[in-house]
């Protein structure tokens, strides 16, 4: 006699016990059929017989099995009245199309009225999961058994126990391996068994280290007040502390990677300001040109060389910094030559011309963000231990490494570097020794100008490209040079990485809006007891 539904609700434990000795037992003959004549099975008999008869269906490691228990559980699965055949349906309306369960193949269309669903309960449920979970762990798809074993993680069901510890005996793969014993020790701080058993459970999920492993300790530590609670306990204070030390690693990676942006934003500024001491508040538009110029090399190598994409950013950086140095050049012939000493009319200059930047791009271009994607060498990440590097973020900040290097070269080793030092240290005594100063402003100008315009080509791999994309950097390229020293490539480096490791530790806290005005506050105070910034320049007209 089988219990039928709504009759005698077994406990749970003792259901899940008979759903697992009904998997784990030989299938008798009766069972052991091949997949059509056992799936038939289903159109009659109780929920406990239909409950081995999925088990049977499972045990025989058909192709097909997987999709004909899925179509159980999702109410798919139907019983033709004339013929007591059973096929997976799709219902549309009234129509039904019939799908053979051993092939998948179409078996022609019916009135739906002439199926009769088979139903099922919270029981027959349970042997369906098994069932799934049992084919998933031992799928030839190294993808779909960590998933079977995710999800038994996270489910901590109990029932599935001893389809994991077959799993484990079989497994080869010391990824999944070590994803099937996480997920059999979850279960088994789930399920019932001895405290020795859980014990070890417990140092295996110690081992795995995050943050769902710590919500399964903590509860279990939580439950009571024995031995195996305090060492769940003890454990999840472990890992509690051990992701605190990773939380302050990605937020240290996180300050890197904003201050990496910081930096490309405001090194051309620093070169500007330092040596001309013009307040260029266009200077974000030269961000936003090298944006614009990537995602018109971009649109032109999609239509016409799309195998070339990868190239893409590296086509776009030399384009960039001449586009944009050639902008600032005719800027400072045109405008700024006429304004130098006067340094609110500048700051006005140039923010109308920032103004008129954007409309122009917005003529262009249009006011929607424009798509630039991203080469396959800057897409996905790498985990270590429990912190996330994303590519893209990563080469950003070796790239703003690179250009700093070989500007700092620059300047240090060329004949342009030594005479742009000479008239920031002091204008009236290079112009005495022959230099020509006015020439020296166009073409430092046009070099702070390029160096925002390959800053834009990175920008635009981490931000949207939009007419504003320069407003959301001019006012912390400001905070960075003056933090860090105005004209100082080292004081610029400094001040940039320092502000946005500070910025990421304090957003947590404070949120994005309040940490940065923090940051200015912190800005302001400091500059009242050094008004140069950290690393002041040195020289005559610098001193005065």
């Amino acid at each position: 006699m089988f219990w039928s539904e709504g009759t005698v609700r077994l406990p749970r434990i003792l259901a899940s016990a008979l759903l697992v000795l009904a998997l784990a037992l030989p299938v008798s003959p009766a069972y052991a059929a091949g997949l059509a004549e056992t799936v038939q099975k289903l159109a009659s008999g109780g929920f406990s017989k239909k409950a081995r008869i999925v088990g049977a269906i499972a045990e025989t490691k058909h192709s097909r099995a997987i999709p004909v228990i899925e179509a159980l559980r999702d109410g798919r699965l139907y019983l033709r009245k004339k013929d007591k055949r059973v096929f997976i349906v799709r219902r549309d309306g009234e129509t039904a199309s019939l799908i053979d369960p051993e092939t998948g193949k179409s078996a022609g269309t019916v009135d739906a009225r002439t199926l009769k669903k088979i139903r099922v309960n919270n029981k027959l449920r349970r042997a369906i999961r098994a069932a799934l979970g049992s084919l998933t762990l031992a799928s030839p798809d190294v993808a779909k058994r960590l998933a079977a074993a995710d999800s038994i993680f996270k489910s901590q069901d109990a029932g599935a126990l001893p389809a994991l510890a077959a799993a484990i005996k079989a497994e080869q793969d010391p990824t999944v391996l070590r994803a099937f014993r996480e997920a059999k020790a979850a279960a088994t701080l789930a399920g019932p068994g001895d405290d020795s058993a859980k014990l070890s459970a417990v140092a295996v999920l110690l081992d795995r280290g995050d943050r769902d492993a710590l919500v399964l300790l903590t509860q279990t530590a939580a439950a009571g007040d024995g031995p195996l609670h305090k060492a769940a306990g003890m454990a999840a204070a472990q890992i509690e502390s051990a992701l605190a030390a990773w939380g302050g690693a990605q937020n240290v990676m996180y300050g890197l990677s904003l201050g990496s942006v910081l930096l490309l934003a405001a090194i051309g500024l620093a070169i500007t300001f330092g040596v001309m001491g013009v307040i260029n508040m266009a200077h974000g538009e030269m961000v936003m040109i090298g944006a614009y110029t990537t995602f018109v090399v971009q649109d032109v190598i999609r239509s016409s060389a799309p195998n070339l994409f990868d190239y893409s950013l590296l086509i776009a950086l030399p384009l960039a910094f001449l586009i944009a140095g050639g902008v600032g050049i005719a800027i400072e012939r045109g405008i700024i030559r006429w304004l130098y000493g006067r340094p609110l009319e500048t700051l006005l200059a140039t923010w109308g011309l920032s103004l008129v930047l954007q409309q122009a791009v917005r003529s262009i271009f249009g006011p929607t963000n424009r798509e630039v994607g991203n080469p396959s060498w800057m897409e996905g990440a790498a985990a270590i231990g429990g912190l996330t590097i994303t590519y893209n973020r990563l080469w950003i900040i070796l790239f703003a490494l690179v250009v700093f290097a070989v500007l700092l070269i620059f300047l240090k080793r060329t004949t342009f570097g030594l005479q742009m030092r000479a008239v920031t240290q002091n204008r009236q005594m290079a112009g005495a020794m022959g230099i020509r100063t006015g020439r020296i402003d166009a073409l430092t100008f046009g070099l702070g100008s390029g160096i925002a315009g390959i800053a834009g080509v990175a920008l635009s791999q981490i931000d949207n490209v939009s007419p504003n994309l320069g407003q959301s950097y001019i006012i912390d390229s400001f905070m960075v040079v003056v933090f860090g020293g105005v004209g100082n490539l080292w004081g610029t480096l400094v001040g940039a990485m320092t502000l946005g490791v500070a910025n990421k530790f304090l957003e947590p806290y404070a949120g994005a809006v309040l940490a940065k005005i923090l940051v200015l506050v912190f800005i302001i105070l400091f500059i009242q007891k050094k008004p140069r910034g950290l690393f002041a320049l040195k020289g005559r007209a610098v001193e005065t």
